[in-house]
């Protein structure tokens, strides 16, 4: 009897040594917890707002910047001057240099606003991934459409009308026109080209994937 009382009082001391059972449904405390944000795991994507948002406030932002556009390529372009004698209108060598000035303001008018305007579109469209780009340069050739067609409507008189009227010795200003198609391309260009630039910084400053994530450490407490 001694010696099965024994055997019995080692078998309690060694039951309550070791750790309670874990109850199911309940989380156990040996038991390390999963990370809410484990490491390696991407950010949760940023909400795309509808495309028609998206094509509606890119069309109405270059429709706003053509109008601006076309203004201001009718009160800035040097135009030449046209020299009226009795057998009709001369330009001298100094008017001849100014002959293309409409061209190189529209160009720079044009350049600078689908740049910077461009620029900022592609950045806010940037979740839409190469979509974005599409989108952005049919906006800059609605963009040139617009600043053409107002600057013609409101700079373009004809020019054979106002020499007819004329006295000899009047100056008659050149009509506003583009002498080549080459200044229209000038939107899609700072457009495209602020796309480009954007997408290589962000493409540059994205971390790039491994593909191996460090194995978690082990938070269970050594058992005694």
């Amino acid at each position: 009897m001694p010696g099965r009382v024994g055997v019995m009082r080692h078998t309690v001391e060694v039951s309550d040594s070791l750790p309670p059972r874990p109850v199911y449904g309940q989380p156990s405390p040996w038991l390390a917890q999963p990370q809410m944000n484990p490491f390696g795991t991407p950010p949760a994507p940023e909400p795309v707002m509808p495309w028609a948002k998206a094509i509606l406030v890119t069309v109405v932002v270059f429709l706003v910047a053509g109008v601006v556009g076309g203004w201001a390529w009718q009160q800035f372009s040097p135009l030449a001057q046209y020299t009226v004698d009795e057998q009709g209108g001369a330009l001298g060598e100094e008017q001849m240099t100014r002959v293309f000035g409409p061209d190189g303001t529209f160009t720079a008018i044009g350049f600078v606003a689908a740049f910077l305007l461009g620029g900022a579109l592609f950045w806010w469209l940037r979740n839409y991934g190469p979509w974005s780009v599409a989108v952005v340069v049919l906006g800059a050739c609605l963009g040139s459409g617009v600043s053409w067609g107002v600057g013609m409507l409101l700079g373009h008189d004809p020019l054979t009308e106002r020499l007819e009227a004329a006295k000899p010795g009047d100056l008659v200003a050149a009509p506003l026109e583009l002498h080549t198609w080459t200044p229209a391309a000038a939107w899609l260009v700072g457009a495209a080209l602020a796309a480009a630039v954007i997408a290589a910084t962000t493409w540059r400053a994205e971390p790039v994937a491994t593909g191996s994530e460090p194995v978690a450490s082990e938070g269970n407490p050594p058992v005694h």
